[in-house]
């Protein structure tokens, strides 16, 4: 009889598709962001992401209906164990979607590789993590890359510094705490998503018509135009699937995986966004800035894949995301 921690490796083709998985829809919804909010000129980030969180909540909730995946009922402990999660959720969420519209593509990429050192600072702080010293020069690359990017970008928008900054903040702080309360015999990575979306939208939609940012979405002039639509419901779509995307490849590969992937997946945004979206203007500082930091993110993420890396564990077959198994 089969020893009950015996379990089969995920295959090398559940790994390769689920790192395209993840690159695809990483790369698809910053795209598709930008064309709504700078293109089109969507005037809410807000209302978008409320768009997204809506989306999340209705699908995994119809998943765990239809017993695709399982994660704990609705309780009063809930809201203490995810804390707090929720707020650098919708923080991250609103101030990335900010970013996005006010920052043209090149300099929204190697902005958001702040993330990078702000993570190893707080992972040095509160995990008591040390670095090789190849690793904190290919960070220090980074930060030098994304000054010089910065200091000559002619399409200054002060606005959409301190939202892309605070962003960093936020997905630094969510990445750190995340590995705290994603604990299978607790919420899981499905119940931290649900009850994130769950407990932040009502307060956000709150926002959004207090401010009047609601009412100048809902009076948006292309709602009449089709292929904004099909963009909008795409973008929130996206969002559901980027989280999803995200929990896959960590599972059959690693996160340092998904780190390789997103950073390679940056490198293309940040050059194609040079081509489209209208809003990068081109300096030779600037782009050398932004060659610098684009190859110090590739340095690190290539770095730690290679030291840290292990042979893989056995997947448990009862915990697997959604019904994978073959």
């Amino acid at each position: 009889m089969e020893e009950p921690d015996a379990a089969r490796l995920p295959s090398r083709l559940a790994r390769l598709l689920s790192a395209l998985f993840y690159g695809t829809c990483s790369f698809l919804i910053v795209l598709v962001n930008k064309a709504l909010l700078t293109t089109y000129g969507f005037p809410s980030p807000i209302v978008l992401g409320i768009g997204q969180m809506a989306t999340t909540i209705m699908i995994l909730y119809v998943s765990k209906m239809n017993k695709i995946i399982h994660f704990p009922d609705l309780d009063k402990k809930i809201p203490g164990k995810l804390f707090p999660l929720p707020l650098l959720y919708v923080g991250n969420h609103i101030s990335g979607l900010s970013s996005t519209s006010k920052l043209s593509l090149p300099m929204f990429t190697v902005l958001r590789k702040f993330t990078i050192p702000l993570t190893l600072l707080l992972e040095a702080i509160i995990l008591g993590k040390q670095f090789s010293l190849s690793i904190i020069l290919s960070v220090l690359a980074i930060v030098l890359g994304a000054f010089i990017a910065a200091g000559s970008d002619l399409a200054f928008n002060l606005e959409g510094y301190v939202f892309v900054f605070l962003n960093d903040i936020f997905t630094a702080a969510n990445g750190v705490y995340t590995k705290q309360k994603m604990d299978p015999k607790e919420l899981g990575k499905y119940g931290v998503l649900f009850y994130n979306a769950c407990f932040m939208i009502i307060p956000t939609v709150i926002i959004s018509v207090s401010t009047g940012d609601f009412q100048r979405a809902t009076e948006f002039s292309h709602w009449k135009n089709i292929l904004f639509i099909i963009q909008f419901l795409l973008s929130c779509l996206l969002g559901f699937l980027l989280m999803y995307s995200t929990v896959l490849c960590s599972y059959y590969n690693s996160a340092l995986t998904t780190a390789v992937v997103g950073a390679i997946k940056n490198v293309s945004v940040a050059y194609i966004g040079m081509l489209v979206g209208g809003d990068y203007i081109f300096s030779l500082l600037n782009f050398i800035g932004l060659n610098i930091c684009m190859a110090g993110g590739l340095r690190y993420s290539f770095l730690t894949l290679n030291s840290q890396l292990k042979p893989k564990q056995p997947v448990d077959e009862e915990s697997m995301p959604l019904d994978l198994k073959s």
